[in-house]
């Protein structure tokens, strides 16, 4: 049996009126999920606000509310609990719900703009090849050991996130990586867990539509580090300028990477082929399979990782060189008959998308054309338009804009925005065609052999949102389909 007043343990309560010794079902801030004896957490949310719901959750059942503001009217039996943050004391109360799973389990947070999905999932892959027992919660997908779950946010609300580390614990699982976000770390989500490791990738231009400014965003993230325990690890990559800062006020262990400066664990990019790149970590040579600067930097955070979790370093240089890119993550392919490279990559801030055509443009000999198809999302922060039209037509031969997902905006709209950030020089270079399949299905026409085709913003999603309505749609699918029928 479950106590309310159990569930509490650790919220600060502004206050109670009712009984916290009554028996409770399940805890939930969704009123459309309420039954008999459940507890209802009230949450002010960015598109609704959940006291308005408060009525409805009584009459379906719900024993207790959860409120930063009490209702004017209240029903006899059924206990209300004011508090001063409702999200803050949902993320209590699911831990505590779970039994705090976090301080059962070896949890190791990833954060920063980008790099959060390769790190944690190549982490996850690394230690189930060494032969331990691993979760992961990552925007791609959700994994307890071998079972897969779809994934739904990069950092799930803190009832799923307890949950499925609690379903982590009960299985087995020894060391669960997990993505971070801002928005998870804004929306307390990951309040009440207990990291023994955090790891910090990059920090640019993203999520500004949601934080203020970019100064909001970065403490934010740092706040992430600043909750850490004394026993875990910080380990963040000083090249960035906002590295030092994360470390500033942490409790933790503080470790750096770095490929430029001075650093706990350093490495230095040898070769770099679309066949993998070879580094000098420490005094080690190793071949990965993965691309490109920023994946030195990621292989870099997971060698660092394992290292800091008392993994041997020859079994650890062994599994790194057996990785491959994670889905949607410079996932690419090259067709039969014309030799063309199509490179489908996440890519979706500017520093990204600066990032993999730098990559390309290293790569290539310059014989071969770099055709680039993007795209900005809608309903996310509009400043960053102008900035990646301007990157993707002065880092590529041709580019071709199109629709990514528009949610609720008039994809040409977007468009007219991406194209504002194009310099004059750049004007016959660029392309528009709004439907996403019409442009891949073009720049597979213009490309001759050898070229080189990216496509950005998307990478592993497998669906288009349209006013609300989400359509299938694999970027690598669709363009691996096209290659293999295309004729010339």
């Amino acid at each position: 049996m479950i106590v309310l007043k159990d569930i509490l343990y650790k919220v600060t309560l502004e206050k109670v009126v009712g009984n916290t010794a009554t028996a409770i079902r399940e805890l939930h801030f969704d009123s459309r999920k309420i039954g008999l004896d459940d507890v209802f957490v009230a949450i002010k949310g960015t598109i609704s606000d959940g006291h308005e719901y408060i009525k409805k959750a009584v009459d379906q059942g719900a024993i207790a509310i959860i409120c930063e503001v009490l209702p004017e009217q209240m029903v006899n039996g059924v206990t209300y609990v004011e508090v001063a943050d409702s999200q803050q004391a949902l993320a209590i109360m699911a831990a505590n719900y779970y039994e705090n799973p976090s301080e059962e389990i070896m949890l190791i947070g990833a954060t920063g703009t980008n790099g959060k999905t390769t790190i944690t999932t190549l982490l996850y892959n690394l230690f189930l090849g060494l032969g331990y027992t691993c979760g992961l919660l990552s925007t791609v997908k959700v994994m307890i050991g071998a079972k897969e779950y779809k994934a739904t946010h990069t950092t799930p609300d803190s009832l799923t996130i307890n949950k499925y580390l609690r379903a982590m614990v009960d299985a087995g699982i020894e060391y669960c990586f997990m993505e971070v976000s801002s928005h998870g770390i804004a929306q307390k989500r990951t309040e009440a867990l207990r990291f023994d490791g955090g790891i910090f990738t990059n920090l640019s231009h993203d999520h500004l539509d949601y934080h203020k400014d970019f100064a909001e965003y970065r403490n934010v993230k740092k706040q992430f580090f600043d909750d850490l325990p004394k026993n875990a690890f910080s380990l963040v990559n000083i090249d960035d300028k906002n590295g030092a800062f994360m470390l500033q006020n942490t409790n933790s262990k503080k470790y750096t990477y770095a490929l430029k400066s001075i650093a706990d664990y350093k490495a230095h990019v040898l070769e770099n082929h679309f066949g993998g790149l070879l580094l000098k970590i420490e005094s080690h040579e190793l071949w990965v399979k993965l691309i490109g600067n920023f994946n030195a930097y990621n292989v870099l955070a997971i060698y660092a990782s394992a290292k800091l979790l008392d993994v041997d370093t020859i079994e650890l240089l062994q599994q790194l060189s057996t990785l491959e890119s994670v889905s949607g993550r410079f996932q690419y392919t090259v067709s039969r008959e014309q030799k063309i490279t199509a490179i489908v990559d996440y890519a979706h801030t500017p520093d990204a998308l600066k990032n993999v055509l730098e990559t390309i443009n290293a790569i290539r000999t310059g014989n071969e054309e770099l055709i680039t198809v993007v795209g900005c999302g809608g309903d996310r922060d509009a400043t960053k338009r102008p900035k990646m039209g301007n990157i993707a037509s002065q880092l590529s031969t041709k580019v071709i804009f199109t629709s990514d997902n528009p949610r609720t905006e008039n994809p040409d709209t977007i468009i007219e925005e991406i194209e504002s950030g194009v310099s004059p020089e750049n004007f016959k270079k660029m392309l528009s065609i709004t439907d996403r399949k019409q442009a891949i299905k073009t720049a597979c026409q213009m490309a001759m052999e050898n070229d080189i085709i990216l496509i950005a913003g998307k990478g592993h999603e497998t669906y288009q949102e349209i006013n609300g309505e989400r359509f299938d749609f694999d970027d690598f699918k669709i363009v691996t389909n096209l290659l293999t029928n295309l004729k010339k």
